[in-house]
């Protein structure tokens, strides 16, 4: 399985938020380069880096640290908030993103995910896919749509896209562990690669993300556990190895 520890960007900082309420943030760390460095040092696959303030603004504030945190490790980095354009997404992997997430753009401009299929290719670009109560969350979890999680998926797998971030919203930051029946019920019905986020608490939480894997589970996204210091990331990658 694929891990991803997760950087998120606020103020140039690096936070965690509970069920994405700008309110809860608390501030872990304010270098986040070297907290890069060092989960790439641990031997981290991949990274996780959002721009908080992009998500709720739509403008790209930590863009800059952004390109820092990518130049500084040697590890492919994934990155998404406040991907609006094709400019927004280009600029993103012009600085030597692996691959960008786009969220509420996919919701409100559908023809942005074709477009950015058609120009940089499916493997550099994954669909953020927030649920709440089943229902696709945007503007940074601000509103709440009337599009169904797994139709919206399968939507998105129509137009080629490939990989898919599900989020249960009620889990994030919570420590409650994720919703397997529900990540797991998307990937089968989707036929997208989903990678999970959201809840991760304990080693058990990652095993048992692992025994999805047939049904397209592929990846996890792990934040406030790491943070809290729930396990290390030596202990995710040996209880969830690559494949």
């Amino acid at each position: 399985m694929l891990i991803f520890p997760a950087i998120d960007l606020k103020g140039g900082r690096c936070v965690r938020l509970l069920r994405g309420e700008a309110a809860s943030e608390k501030i872990y760390s304010d270098e986040p380069k070297a907290i890069a460095q060092a989960f790439a040092a641990a031997g981290a696959p991949w990274l996780h880096v959002v721009d908080l303030d992009a998500a709720f603004s739509g403008s790209g504030g930590n863009r800059r640290m952004i390109r820092k945190i990518i130049a500084a490790v040697d590890i492919p980095v994934q990155t998404g908030g406040g991907m609006r354009s094709l400019q927004d997404i280009a600029a993103m992997l012009d600085s030597g993103a692996r691959r960008v997430v786009i969220g509420t753009a996919a919701v409100t401009n559908p023809e942005l995910v074709e477009q950015a299929l058609a120009r940089f290719g499916a493997e550099a670009i994954a669909i953020g896919i927030d649920a709440r109560d089943g229902r696709v969350a945007t503007q940074g979890w601000t509103a709440t749509s009337e599009i169904e999680a797994i139709p919206f998926a399968q939507r998105m797998h129509g137009l080629g896209v490939h990989w898919t971030i599900y989020t249960d919203i009620a889990r994030d930051g919570a420590l409650l562990g994720p919703n397997l029946t529900a990540t797991a019920e998307l990937a089968r019905r989707s036929k997208l690669n989903v990678i999970a986020s959201g809840g991760v608490a304990r080693l058990d939480d990652l095993a048992a993300l692992r025994d999805l894997e047939d049904d397209g589970v592929i990846g996890v996204i792990i934040g406030k556990a790491l943070y809290e210091g729930k396990f290390t990331l030596a202990d995710a990658l040996r209880t969830a190895p690559l494949p």
